[in-house]
């Protein structure tokens, strides 16, 4: 398997430049048995978590990174569980918010496609 650390941060990197800057190029990395939980809603197949991804109520977003882990989720196939970290620069809002997500990522030709996708905004106490 080619370094987990390094073809995690290349997927991210893309992901998460892709959602900053054209949310809608992000469905060719799903597929039809693709599950997302947006802040515990699921939404399956590629169609309809791009739908919700273009649908989100801003104009601007971007991301930055704080935290970026990657784990192998399978003995027998070349999958990763991926876990991030960061902030979430909304709009013309001051206020950064806090958020996490977590990506299943799954072996597909020389690629991977997002089988799962978890995110979640991080609220303090």
């Amino acid at each position: 398997m080619a370094d987990i650390n390094a073809v995690a941060k290349q997927f991210t990197d893309f992901y998460f430049t892709t959602f900053d800057t054209n949310r809608g190029g992000l469905q060719s990395l799903y597929r039809d048995v693709s599950m997302l939980t947006w802040e515990g809603t699921p939404i399956l197949g590629a169609a309809a978590i791009s739908e919700k991804l273009v649908s989100l109520p801003f104009e601007k977003v971007q991301h930055k990174i704080t935290t970026l882990d990657a784990q192998p989720s399978s003995p027998g196939v070349a999958s990763m569980i991926v876990s991030v970290t960061g902030l979430l620069m909304v709009d013309d809002s001051p206020n950064p918010l806090q958020f996490s997500q977590v990506f299943q990522l799954i072996p597909d030709g020389g690629s991977y496609y997002v089988y799962n996708d978890i995110f979640r905004l991080n609220y303090g106490a």
